[in-house]
Formats: C-alpha cells, sequence, structure tokens
C-alpha cells in the first residue's frame, strides 16, 4: 500500500503566508520562509506555495520569493499562481520549484497542460481545480475562485490527466478554511476518475479529518494550511494519528 502524504500549503499574498475561509475573509498568518523551514521540522511530505492574487491581478508569480522559500527546503515544492505561459513556469522551476502549478491559464488554453508536459515531463505538470458545488454538480472556478469557468469539476479533471497533468490538486471552494473536514464526495469522484494522484485540499481541521479522507477515498495526499499555520497540531503529531489509524506515512 503507497504511503499517503501530508502536505502544508502556503498561501501567499503580497510577500506573506495568509490564510481564508472560502477563498475570501483574508488574515495573515506569517513569513513564507520561516514558516517552510518549521514545515520541513516537522517532517512535511511536501510544501506546496500558492501565490493567491497573480492570476486576479494579471502577473506572474513572484521569482523571488519562491526562490528564497525553496532554499531553505530539501522535499518536493509545487509552486502555482499566475502561471499563464511555457515562460513562467520554466522561471519557477529555474527558482527552485520541482512542480509547476496551473488552474486559470489551463481552462484558458488546454493544450497548456500538454506543451507542459512535453517540455518538463508530466511529473512536473500539477492541475490546480478549484470547485465550487452547485445545482448542477461541482463547478471549476478561475482566477483565485474569482469567476466561474462554465465546466464540471469532474471532466476537467478527466480532460487534464489525459492532456498531460500529472497530478491534481482538488480544492473544494466551500470547505476552504471551514475546518469542517474535507468534502469527500467531491475528493471520491475526482480519485476514482483518474489514473494520476490526487491532492485534497481544503476544510481540513483536525487530523482525524486527514485520517477520514484517506480512509474514505482514493486520494493521495492531503493538504492543510490552517491546523498547521495557526499551531493547532503539526505534521508530526499528524502522521503519528495516522499511523495509529493504520494509514501508511513515512517518517
Amino acid at each position: 500500500m503507497l504511503t499517503r502524504r501530508v502536505i502544508p500549503c502556503l498561501d501567499v499574498d503580497a510577500g506573506r503566508v495568509v490564510k481564508g475561509i472560502e477563498f475570501g475573509s483574508i488574515r495573515d498568518a506569517g513569513d513564507p520562509v520561516e514558516m517552510a523551514s518549521r514545515y520541513v521540522q516537522e517532517g512535511a511530505d511536501e510544501l506546496v506555495f500558492l501565490d493567491i492574487t497573480a492570476s486576479e491581478q494579471k502577473r506572474a508569480t513572484v521569482a523571488k520569493l519562491v526562490s528564497d522559500v525553496a532554499a531553505v527546503l530539501d522535499i518536493p515544492f509545487s509552486v502555482g499562481g499566475g502561471v499563464s505561459s511555457m515562460e513562467d513556469a520554466r522561471n519557477i522551476l529555474l527558482s527552485g520549484a520541482d512542480k509547476v502549478g496551473v488552474n486559470t491559464a489551463a481552462v484558458r488554453n488546454p493544450g497548456l497542460l500538454t506543451e507542459l508536459m512535453d517540455a518538463f515531463g508530466r511529473q512536473c505538470v500539477v492541475l490546480a481545480i478549484d470547485a465550487k458545488r452547485g445545482p448542477g454538480g461541482y463547478e471549476v472556478y478561475t482566477h483565485g475562485g474569482k469567476r466561474a469557468a462554465g465546466i464540471g469539476a469532474l471532466e476537467w479533471a478527466e480532460e487534464g490527466a489525459r492532456l498531460g497533468a500529472g497530478e491534481i490538486l482538488l480544492t473544494s471552494m466551500d470547505r476552504d478554511g471551514t475546518g469542517g473536514g474535507y468534502d469527500h464526495l467531491l475528493c471520491r469522484s475526482v480519485s476514482e476518475s483518474v489514473r494520476v494522484p490526487v491532492i485534497a485540499s481544503g476544510g481540513c481541521g483536525s487530523a482525524e479529518h486527514m485520517a477520514d479522507v484517506f480512509e474514505k477515498t482514493c486520494v493521495d495526499a492531503a493538504l492543510a494550511a490552517s491546523i498547521f499555520h495557526y499551531e493547532r497540531t503539526s505534521v508530526g503529531a499528524v502522521k503519528r494519528h495516522l499511523a495509529g489509524r493504520g494509514i501508511p506515512v513515512r517518517f
């Protein structure tokens, strides 16, 4: 049985880590370099860095900050936000990232996923999907959760994996920052429909929530922010809880 990954996420705006609720009500959480260093020491399997206003502001991800964070890491590092071209992706990788996350640009130009795969390898391409539940199912949102894309999350996940995404970062906008647990229906439907790893995101409020999403869905990794940023628990404590539930993790 494959080990499950525990991944802290740094949502970054104006050089600071921030956290919101349902993609709003943003508040400060700390310095990204200091927090990245702490998560390495706690035993994080990977780190995700999302420049949450880059797409909305139509600018590139802040490469200098990516480089500063990468300098304190010895674990896989994914960076997303504002990646709209091959050049943007190349700059992020040259700044020290191992993977590049795309959302808005991929919805606008799905062929970008194939271009990135051909240039850097499928393992470098992460399709970030921000999904919100509506009357007709889960819909994809872009521009930092500000715009409805008019496409279904499940269909887009399947298409994205076919086009070249090597991994899917799946965020429930309804659960984001609520601490009420992951959206199991969303996670299950996507993870059972694609053959690439899926990272569950949105709603983690405890180690129990992370254990539940691993036990009740087929996701390969679980991402969390608030519980780690505000030190309600640590990566190590979560992993010990998971191991106690019989969920394989790497120490």
